[in-house]
């Protein structure tokens, strides 16, 4: 069976009571199941599409499975949402780090164009949906740091042919609190160096929209769409495969996020700044394996 892909996951178990009927009798039947399916399964499915003649760059129906956490005796899912999911990964077509042939042969552009006209006519159908996982291929978005405290992590060694494993897990509380004070951090931060320097910011006294301000109001959104007593985790996946063990074991970027914003908001800006460039640094190191052959 193939690896995960080379991507990390940010994902959302709500409990049962979120979900309206039938949906939540489907899932409640679901996760009395004694195997249900993992992420080695979600893929093994996923490549059967892409494989297939002619190729599907999307699912022809939506997934009916999920993943599985049990929470202080709560039962809580992560439904897949597979179809959803592909679609709005053909809408990042654009930012991938590779030539377009490559893109074009993987993706044919005639199948994208359909998969988008369905999806626009779905949406009509749908405005509300959201999923319920994010991905990110090759790198963990420092935004998804935010969301986490060191203590939180769990690291599990490699046994036997079991690779190694490391994620975080939080409730959806304090992932909420955690995003609203860095969001609250970062924008102070930046309208007191607006204040400090106005001719260079050119816009006296606008809050300016940086890069991180918008990557986390982002995520803060989408934590909002779901239930609070929610559970978010965020889990390496196929990064396992292409960092080693030590480096895993010795990783502690949510530590690191965490130092950075306390930094910025004592006004430490040099502290911050060079928490937040080794750490980008790092994560870029392994991105760039994506063109290694």
């Amino acid at each position: 069976m193939s690896k995960v892909p080379y991507a990390a996951y940010l994902r959302v178990y709500e409990p049962l009571a979120a979900f309206g009927e039938p949906e939540r009798s489907h899932w409640a039947r679901y996760a009395e199941r004694p195997d249900p399916p993992g992420p080695q399964e979600e893929l093994r499915r996923s490549i059967a599409e892409l494989v297939a003649v002619p190729g599907r760059v999307v699912p022809p129906k939506e997934s009916a499975d999920a993943y599985v956490a049990v929470v202080d005796g709560v039962v809580c899912v992560c439904p897949w949402r597979t179809r959803l999911r592909s679609w709005e990964a053909l809408g990042e077509v654009g930012h991938w780090l590779m030539p377009q042939s490559v893109v074009d042969a993987a993706l044919p552009p005639e199948a994208r164009e359909r998969a988008a006209a369905e999806y626009g006519r779905w949406r009509e159908r749908n405005p509300d949906a959201r999923p319920w996982i994010r991905s990110a291929v090759w790198h963990v978005p420092v935004r998804w740091f935010a969301l986490f405290a060191d203590e939180e992590r769990e690291f599990v060694p490699a046994e036997g042919e079991r690779p190694a494993r490391l994620r975080y897990r939080t409730p959806m509380v304090r992932a909420r609190q955690r995003v609203a004070r860095g969001l609250k951090t970062v924008r102070e931060a930046a309208r007191r160096a607006v204040a400090e320097a106005p001719a260079e910011a050119g816009a006296g006294g606008e809050e300016p929209a940086g890069p991180l301000v918008a990557a986390l109001t982002d995520v803060g959104r989408w934590l909002e769409e779901f239930h609070p007593r929610s559970l978010v985790e965020l889990d390496y996946g196929g990064l396992i495969y292409t960092i080693t063990e030590e480096q895993l074991a010795a990783d502690r970027s949510a530590a690191e996020v965490a130092a950075g914003l306390a930094a910025l908001a004592e006004g430490d800006l040099d502290r911050a700044g060079r928490l937040y460039e080794e750490l980008t640094d790092r994560w870029m190191t392994v991105r760039e394996r994506q063109f290694a052959n």
